[in-house]
């Protein structure tokens, strides 16, 4: 599992998808939590309710996880002698 969070590119497409998805979630959550909320089952709201804090959650990991790759990368190109 330590494998996969070894190379840099992977770890930056899975905070994309982190970044991405955690918007769409927060985004789904607010539409379903406070526009449909009149139309929807309390489990259905309990669930949109939430999205908008995992979503944000989602976010916030996947930026994490930019910052990092992007440092790793960077830092990868220093030590072969590769300005970006």
């Amino acid at each position: 599992m330590y494998d996969f969070f070894e190379d840099s590119y992977r770890v930056l497409k899975l905070s994309h998808l982190l970044l991405i998805g955690g918007l769409g979630m927060l985004m789904v959550g607010i539409f379903l939590a406070y526009v449909f909320d009149a139309h929807l089952n309390l489990p259905t709201l309990v669930g949109a309710h939430g999205m908008t804090i995992l979503g944000p959650t989602a976010i916030k990991l996947g930026y994490v996880m930019r910052l990092i790759a992007y440092n790793r990368i960077r830092l990868a190109a220093q030590e072969h002698g590769v300005s970006h």
